[in-house]
């Protein structure tokens, strides 16, 4: 995909910095044994304790940590350009290549989505994308890597925790940063019916829904949002961004994150009734019809089979 050099968006949280609580916590100064229990620094503290501290200190001076200056800034320091991961882990640079794609496809997403809103005399509400590491907090409840990418209807935020594109590539065999760009638009698809009310009817419906039932609904709102992110494909193609292997790309990772295709990976075997994202099939011909159609009207999941 040639998305150098491309408009960037500004809807961008970046939380990989954020602490994960625990260690080094932010504003909470530092839990050390005192006696028999914890008792937090900064008042009362006995000759033990002190003297613990002064020893505390030295070793992390020795480590080339300035344990004073980690108290001021309320949390780990790093080298310059650099942000501490959630997970405690690898530092990932703070503009990052990464981050610079996630951008331009969210903004690429931005000028698809006003276009055909506005030609529809509506207004497009631009989401926010949520980059964290580890675990984050969204108005749906706590984020992590396992939930993998999602998107919350409450907050108008698409949360995804990057180290799912390298899940995707070694784990799914999905690799490409088309296949990533996917992910993004199948996320921001989500937004588009939360915008249109699918979402939200949806959603009540559920409460009313046998589980058996709700999860043959969420199929066809997912499989939606899959026509959805083929429609972004499709205006990206106009625009002369697609490079040879691009939708091969998108479809192979529809095919791999089918449900039929990942219950044979992880158990053997498949359970239809317990299928919520749609098959392998399914996923990679909706998201070729709104690739073919560009068309709002082509992604109608609820009328008739699937």
């Amino acid at each position: 995909m040639e998305w150098r050099g491309r408009r960037q968006s500004d809807n961008i949280e970046d939380r990989r910095s954020d602490p994960t609580g625990g260690g080094f916590g932010r504003g909470g100064g530092f839990n050390f044994p005192s006696g028999g229990g914890v008792r937090r620094a900064g008042g009362g503290l006995s000759i033990g304790t002190i003297i613990f501290l002064v020893v505390i200190y030295f070793i992390f001076k020795a480590m080339g940590i300035d344990l004073m200056q980690v108290l001021d800034t309320g949390g780990t320091t790093s080298g310059p350009g650099y942000e501490q991961s959630q997970s405690g882990g690898t530092r990932t640079p703070a503009n990052d290549e990464m981050t610079a794609f996630m951008r331009t496809v969210l903004a690429e997403t931005e000028d698809t989505w006003q276009g055909i809103f506005q030609a529809q005399g509506q207004n497009y509400e631009e989401p926010r994308l949520v980059l964290f590491s580890g675990s984050t907090a969204s108005a749906c409840g706590s984020a992590s890597s396992a939930t993998g990418p999602f998107y919350c209807p409450s907050d108008h935020k698409v949360y995804l925790d990057t180290e799912f594109f390298q899940e995707l590539s070694d784990r799914f065999g999905a690799s490409g940063d088309f296949a990533e760009a996917y992910v993004v638009a199948h996320e921001v698809g989500h937004h588009v019916q939360n915008l249109l009310g699918i979402l939200p009817k949806f959603n009540q419906a559920r409460q009313r829904m046998s589980e058996a039932d709700a999860n043959k609904m969420s199929v066809r709102v997912e499989l939606q949002a899959d026509c959805f992110a083929g429609i972004w494909g499709k205006y990206t193609q106009q625009k002369g961004l697609l490079e040879s292997g691009d939708l091969e790309e998108a479809l192979n990772a529809a095919q791999q994150i089918g449900d039929d295709t990942l219950q044979k990976r992880s158990q053997g075997y498949v359970v239809p009734e317990s299928f919520n994202h749609g098959t392998s099939e399914e996923r990679v011909r909706w998201f070729k019809r709104g690739f073919d159609s560009g068309q709002l009207s082509a992604c109608d999941t609820f009328s008739g089979p699937i």
